[in-house]
C-alpha cells in the first residue's frame, strides 16, 4: 500500500454489517422495517408513519454534530415526527430487539472466517475494535455480532448509538475512537466492505482494506489508497501480518 507502512499497525478497526457479517442490506431494511411494524401497529401505531419515523431518526444521527450522543439525536427527532414522546417506550423497543428483531436474520449469512479472524489478530497482539456505524443501540448490535458468531468480549470497543456522538462516513466518528485510545491514524487497519463509510479513513492517514464479498460503492469510486479483496483474501492477508507486541 503505497505511503502507508503497514508495520506500524497495531489496532485493526472492523465494520460489522456486509464485512463480519455478510448480509443483504436491502434484505434487512425490509425484514427489520417490517418486523417492526407489525410488533408496534397492534398498539396503535401506523407502520408507514413508524418507518418514516424512524429513518428521520437515522438522518438526524448521520448528521449529528456532537452536542448530544447518537441515541439522543434519534429520539428527539423520532418523537418529534411521531408527534409524542417515544422514549418512555424504549423498553419496548428493547424487547422488540430482543425478540422479533431476530426476523432480520434472513437477510444474513455466516462467515466462518469471522470470528477466527478476530481472533487471530488478538493472539497476534493487536488492539481490536468493532467499528459498525453507531445507529442501534447495544442490544440490536449484540444482536447482531451474535449472528457472526462474535462475543462482544472480543473487542475493545463496540459502538453503539449510546455513547457515540458522530456517525461515518463523519471523519470525527473516527478520531473520537482514536482519541480514547490514544492512537495515531498511521496506527491504524480500517476494514469493511463501504467505500464511503470505511474508506474514508484513508484521508485520515489509516490503513484500509476493502471487503469486496458484500461491496457498496455507489458512486463508482476506484480503488484507490486502500487494499481490497475478499474476506477468504483478508484472512491470508492477517495470516501473514507480523505479531505486534
Amino acid at each position: 500500500m503505497a505511503g502507508i507502512t503497514m508495520d506500524r499497525i497495531d489496532t485493526v478497526l472492523f465494520d460489522l454489517d456486509g464485512s463480519l457479517l455478510p448480509m443483504d442490506q436491502e434484505l434487512f431494511v425490509k425484514l427489520y422495517m417490517g418486523a417492526l411494524g407489525k410488533t408496534f401497529a397492534p398498539e396503535g401505531f401506523d407502520p408507514k408513519k413508524m418507518t418514516s419515523a424512524v429513518w428521520k431518526g437515522v438522518e438526524a444521527m448521520m448528521r449529528n454534530d456532537g452536542s448530544m450522543t447518537n441515541r439522543e439525536r434519534f429520539f428527539q427527532v423520532f418523537s418529534e415526527e411521531m408527534g409524542r414522546d417515544m422514549e418512555d417506550r424504549e423498553p419496548d423497543f428493547v424487547s422488540f430487539y430482543e425478540n422479533q428483531f431476530g426476523e432480520a436474520k434472513a437477510s444474513t449469512s455466516l462467515q466462518p472466517l469471522a470470528a477466527k479472524t478476530v481472533e487471530l489478530l488478538k493472539e497476534k497482539g493487536y488492539t481490536v475494535i468493532l467499528a459498525t456505524n453507531p445507529l442501534f443501540p447495544k442490544v440490536a448490535t449484540f444482536r447482531r455480532m451474535a449472528w457472526a458468531g462474535l462475543s462482544p468480549e472480543a473487542f475493545s470497543l463496540v459502538t453503539t448509538y449510546e455513547e457515540e456522538r458522530f456517525c461515518k462516513p463523519n471523519l470525527k466518528y473516527y478520531t473520537s475512537i482514536l482519541e480514547r485510545f490514544g492512537k495515531k491514524p498511521e496506527q491504524c487497519l480500517m476494514v469493511g466492505n463501504d467505500v464511503d463509510e470505511d474508506m474514508c479513513t484513508v484521508s485520515l492517514g489509516m490503513s484500509a482494506y476493502l471487503l469486496t464479498d458484500c461491496i457498496i460503492n455507489r458512486r463508482s469510486q476506484p480503488f484507490k489508497g486502500f487494499l481490497a479483496g475478499t474476506f477468504a483474501e483478508f484472512y491470508e492477508f492477517i495470516r501473514n501480518m507480523a505479531a505486534f507486541r
